[in-house]
């Protein structure tokens, strides 16, 4: 099913930064990226496609492929740890469930670090629930090296073992963990030591200021993490169709076990679920804490969580539970391949697709008319534009940015039209044409102090603003992409030529 996604251009955070640091690191050795400021993220993701790209060449296909095989090794995780906690039923219908959610299927070939994070986090719980302590600190270790929040599971793990004594009344006869505290800890070693490397390399911890400010500093704000954590909740039980499951989980929980030959269907063990539910509880609070963008993805290690226990629990309860899951999987392919009434990333679902697809078009057509000229437009089109090695264009343009396409950022850039001779603009956020809660200013509001939601000017209105006509516009489903002429670029184009060789690109 991703055959047709595998020779796309890098999207978004991909050419923002993970693969400009895993080329610096393929070309240089450098763990510390130098074409693109450190976010200090852990290295183990990047070194992983410098070591593929080593061997089998710098590609948008190997990249993708390399990912895919990430994805596989995490589903196999989810099955492992799914049949391990449950049955071989289970374990298939929570596979099938996880590969389609939408979110974790766009991931799959997606150059980010959150789903590789997450799958090493499921053969931590594989481990940890056989009860191989090392074994799981190992894997979590891992996880941590790929991106540094996972480390939040062992914690979380950690904490639950001293807490499950105080529980032992509500949790019958299923025992609690004998308490280990070193194990689970262990993974904070080797994050320490990369952090400590990373200060002594750039003077700084956690990710320049602007990247930790972003996610850490200004977000710490009350009516923003209570934003947030309904955000998270809707992210992990109802997000692009998962509400599916959720009410047919609660549906099931009306019920009462059914009985088979052997008795009464099992349940996983609640000490397990308990488990579940603590590391669940963390991550979800840690994630409306921090965290400046309000992603989906980052929500991976703990959705499969809940997919494995809502399919247990209709497997137990419900004699059509098969007819329930293939519902559930219809609807994560038609949330996967149709736009919802409601914004949502476009790295959610195969919206990204349409973006790198506009964007590879807008941008032939740029360097093919307009090869000299100096461009206006915004990130993530500016790299684009600057950086071959992304796939949207074959040799670097001249770019001046500004921040977005609201009117303020357009009107201040026609202040000084004279320093550019096209611009590039387009959608920067999905938008459905009939949004809900459109009308709820006070939500409006909330999104743009907190959450950076901004509107961006139709291109008719930027092209007026900026005193230019359109030459290229395309939209599909809800996003756009268009170029702006500011005068006959023959003009522009020989004066820039002779004059302009000087220019910062």
């Amino acid at each position: 099913m991703h055959i047709p996604l595998l020779r796309l251009a890098y999207f978004w955070d991909e050419a923002g930064y993970y693969v400009p640091a895993a080329r610096d690191l393929w070309l240089s050795g450098s763990l510390i990226p130098h074409s693109t400021p450190s976010n200090a993220h852990p290295p183990l993701v990047m070194a992983y496609l410098a070591l593929c790209w080593k061997l089998a060449g710098f590609a948008p296909v190997v990249t993708r492929t390399a990912m895919l095989l990430v994805a596989s090794f995490s589903l196999l995780g989810v099955f492992r740890l799914a049949q391990r906690v449950a049955n071989f039923e289970v374990a298939l219908a929570s596979t099938l469930c996880t590969a389609l959610y939408p979110v974790l299927f766009a991931q799959s070939s997606l150059a980010h670090v959150d789903l590789a994070a997450a799958g090493l986090t499921f053969w931590g719980w594989h481990s940890y629930v056989g009860g191989k302590r090392k074994s799981a600190a190992l894997w979590f270790a891992l996880a941590a090296l790929a991106k540094e929040t996972a480390l939040l599971i062992p914690l979380a793990l950690w904490g639950w073992e001293w807490l499950c004594p105080l529980l032992k009344n509500k949790l019958g006869d299923s025992p609690c963990p004998p308490i280990r505290s070193f194990w689970m800890l262990a993974p904070c070693l080797p994050l320490a030591l990369w952090y400590l490397y990373h200060y002594q390399q750039t003077g700084f911890v956690f990710g320049n200021p602007e990247f930790f400010h972003y996610n850490v500093q200004g977000t710490l704000q009350p009516l923003r993490i209570v934003l947030a954590l309904g955000l998270r909740l809707w992210q992990s039980f109802g997000y692009l169709n998962l509400f599916v499951l959720t009410l047919a989980m609660l549906f099931a929980l009306w019920h009462e076990p059914l009985q088979d030959a052997e008795g009464e269907r099992p349940r996983i063990a609640l000490r397990v679920q308990f488990a579940f539910l603590a590391v669940g509880t963390v991550y979800l609070l840690a994630m409306a804490m921090i965290g400046g963008a309000v992603l989906a993805r980052y929500m991976l290690p703990i959705v499969p969580l809940f997919i494995i226990v809502a399919i247990s629990t209709l497997r137990r309860r419900v004699r059509a539970w098969r007819a329930i899951v293939a519902t559930v999987v219809l609807a994560f392919v038609a949330a996967l391949l149709i736009n919802l009434p409601y914004g949502f990333s476009p790295e959610d679902n195969l919206a990204y697709r349409d973006y790198v697809e506009l964007h590879q078009r807008a941008s032939g057509f740029l360097e093919a008319r307009y090869p000299m000229a100096r461009v206006l437009t915004a990130w993530p089109a500016s790299d684009e534009l600057t950086r071959p090695y992304l796939g949207y264009v074959t040799r670097p343009m001249r770019v001046l940015r500004i921040e977005d396409f609201t009117a303020e950022q357009v009107m201040n850039a026609a202040t000084v039209g004279s320093n550019f001779d096209v611009a590039l603009v387009f959608s920067t956020k999905y938008e459905p044409a009939h949004p809900r809660f459109a009308r709820w200013r006070r939500w409006q509001q909330w999104k743009s102090r907190f959450f950076g939601y901004h509107r961006d000017l139709p291109p008719q209105a930027s092209a007026r603003i900026l005193g230019g006509h359109l030459v290229y516009t395309e939209f599909r489903r809800g996003q756009w992409v268009a170029i702006v002429e500011m005068e006959p670029i023959h003009d522009a184009s020989l004066g820039h030529q002779t004059a302009g060789m000087g220019l910062d690109h």
